[in-house]
């Protein structure tokens, strides 16, 4: 059966009577079972419901601020490849930082480091509201102060998933994964209608400011929170033998491995479409700042459709599956709306495009988290965060400037297809990494 090195998975404490008994996430406090529904299961323990009420407001504030400074950027340039620019700025931070987020969500409490790192984003918003609200905005300020945020996530993402196993038990993981996709385009729906009505009120400012207020929310939900120490040994040695030998034996991992790099693909040419939506709203579809709000709102409901679904279902059995026709129904409706010049079909077509996106990376991240151990799990989400957030800045900026020599149509139609290949390729190795994930996931269900 396949396992994680020993020396990688420091899991096992004496019991009483002196023999090794395998150790678990620390306990949580949660409510009888049978009264949550199966979907919401997750629910019932304390400390995911102050965690899930805090998120979902900030994750608005951070919605509307990602809108505002898409549409602040293409009003003081005019310019697709600095929209791209951008949103690199703001997320190879991640990409290159998020395995030192990773070894250190292992090495110390991830509820300080999430509670430090939503504080810190909280000062960013309201910097950028303040010197757009005075008037004296800038773009290199917009670059330095999306550089800042993406380095605060470097360290957030890591430490934030990783949390999830700490506050429902690896029984309720998946469900708690999925229900917190679902809470993040809840919010890409509202944040991004609230965003529009305001972008054209009053300005990009006051979108910056309530999503610095929106953090209080989430601050005080973590707070509240009752944490308990976690169980395990701590990690020994240097920080980077840590970092380097988790990072090996997490990415050795055949199933492991072919899961990230099918996030990296997707994310790279799939992502970016969202980053170009400012253009699709204004130059193809005539529709504006509020007709880009219900754009990006239609992406988010059908991302909730996909988590929603994964959140039904109670086993991890024939996941992969679902991992590769998803990605396929990605590249295909992705392809599909990049031709579209109909304001009401291109929303149509957008709700498919955020249904498989959602539950390809969300089942994607469920298996990855369900195949390692708890002593690994920071440095396993910090790869997968490399793939999901740290791909799309490479992706925006290759995106941007194909749209800026040869327009955004064909560059999303490009990473369409290149969607449609990278599930291809995954379908192709499924059989081959199947017994494996099993194996995986079986011996960290029985504490192996």
């Amino acid at each position: 059966m396949p396992r994680f090195p020993e020396n990688l998975v420091p899991e096992r404490s004496a019991s009483a009577e002196g023999e090794a008994t395998p150790e678990r996430v620390a306990p949580t406090e949660h409510d009888e079972p049978g009264s949550w529904p199966v979907a919401f299961r997750a629910l019932r323990h304390r400390n995911f419901r102050l965690f899930v009420a805090g998120q979902l407001v900030s994750l608005i504030g951070s919605w509307m601020q990602t809108i505002a400074q898409a549409w602040l950027v293409y009003r003081l340039t005019h310019s697709a490849l600095m929209l791209g620019a951008v949103t690199f700025t703001s997320q190879f931070p991640i990409f290159l930082l998020s395995p030192l987020g990773g070894a250190i969500a292992d090495r110390y409490s991830r509820h300080r480091i999430v509670v430090f790192a939503q504080t810190v984003a909280m000062a960013q918003a309201l910097l950028l509201a303040a010197l757009t609200l005075s008037g004296v905005v800038q773009i290199w300020q917009v670059f330095a102060l999306a550089g800042l945020l993406g380095i605060v996530g470097a360290f957030d993402v890591p430490a934030r998933q990783s949390f999830l196993v700490e506050m429902v038990g690896r029984d309720d993981l998946m469900n708690a994964i999925a229900l917190n996709s679902s809470m993040f385009n809840g919010a890409r729906i509202v944040g991004p209608a609230i965003a529009g009505l305001l972008l054209v009120k009053i300005g990009e400012g006051w979108c910056f400011a309530v999503n610095g207020l929106s953090f209080l929310a989430v601050l005080a939900g973590l707070l509240m929170m009752k944490i308990h120490p976690r169980l395990g040994a701590p990690q020994t040695g240097s920080a980077w033998r840590n970092l380097v030998d988790g990072m090996v034996a997490v990415w050795s991992t055949k199933p492991v491995r072919a899961l990230l790099l099918l996030v990296g693909m997707l994310s790279l040419v799939g992502m970016p479409f969202t980053v170009l939506m400012p253009l699709f709203a204004d130059v193809i579809l005539h529709v504006g700042a509020p007709g880009l709000g219900v754009l990006m709102g239609a992406t988010g409901i059908g991302a909730i459709a996909g988590a929603m679904t994964l959140a039904a279902r109670s086993s991890t059995k024939g996941l992969g599956r679902w991992v590769a026709i998803s990605a396929l129904g990605f590249g295909v409706t992705l392809a599909a709306f990049s031709q579209s010049q109909h304001y009401y079909l291109s929303v149509a077509l957008l709700l498919p495009v955020g249904y498989c996106m959602m539950l390809a990376t969300s089942s994607s991240n469920t298996l990855i988290q369900s195949m390692v151990p708890d002593s690994l799990r920071g440095r396993a989400v910090s790869l997968y965060s490399m793939m999901f957030i740290g791909m799309p800045p490479f992706g925006a900026l290759i995106g941007g400037a194909i749209a800026h020599r040869w327009g955004a149509p064909l560059s999303v139609l490009l990473g369409g297809m290149g969607c449609v290949a990278a599930a291809a390729v995954f379908f192709y190795n499924l059989n081959g990494i199947r017994s494996e994930a099993r194996d995986l996931i079986r011996a960290q269900r029985e504490g192996l």
